[in-house]
Formats: C-alpha cells, sequence, structure tokens
C-alpha cells in the first residue's frame, strides 16, 4: 500500500515554538484530497507526532476532522513532513549563515 501514497504540496506554516509545538503543515494526499492545519510537535524524549485537526463540539466533546486509518498511511504521511520540515531548518540555517557572513 505504501507505494500507492503521494503525499505533495506540503506546506510549512513556521511558529514561535510553544509546549512543543513546531509548525502547522497542510498537504494533499494522493493528488486528491487536502490536508490543512495538521501540527508538528516535538517529543520531550526525542521525535516527532502529528496532530490532525479536530473539532470541539457545544458540548464539549471533540471529534476528529481528519486522520490516517492505520499505521502504514500515518507513518507515510509523518515521513513525508518531518523530510520537508528538516530541509526548510535546513534551508532556514543556511540563509542564517549568509546573513551573518555579509553583515561582517
Amino acid at each position: 500500500m505504501k507505494d500507492q501514497i503521494e503525499i505533495s504540496e506540503i506546506e510549512i506554516i513556521s511558529v514561535k515554538p510553544h509546549h512543543g509545538l513546531l509548525c502547522f503543515v497542510s498537504f494533499v494526499f494522493n493528488g486528491a484530497l487536502y490536508i490543512g492545519d495538521v501540527a508538528l510537535y516535538g517529543r520531550p524524549s526525542g521525535g516527532y507526532r502529528l496532530v490532525y485537526p479536530s473539532k470541539t463540539l457545544p458540548n464539549g466533546c471533540k471529534i476528529s476532522c481528519v486522520h490516517p486509518l492505520n499505521k502504514e498511511v500515518g507513518g507515510t504521511i509523518e515521513q513525508a513532513i518531518i523530510e520537508a520540515y528538516y530541509d526548510l531548518m535546513k534551508k532556514s540555517r543556511k540563509s542564517e549563515g549568509e546573513n551573518e557572513s555579509r553583515s561582517y
């Protein structure tokens, strides 16, 4: 099934880190479904976790809006997002280094 899964158009929205929250992410699943407002958190023990959007009903009950149905799909999505996050961090550090070297 993993060969059939395509995660594309990953967009990372950086936020000021707060309680482990690193960024929000949107992506397109298999070229057919846009999924947005997924939060990427860093785990205190290392690693990452994704938190998918949910809605709180007037009675206080939370319901899931969207989420993977199995570990294989969830793992594929998580891997693609973490790779995109690492790429963004590398680019950010590289551009910061260039700016620092130009200021001398």
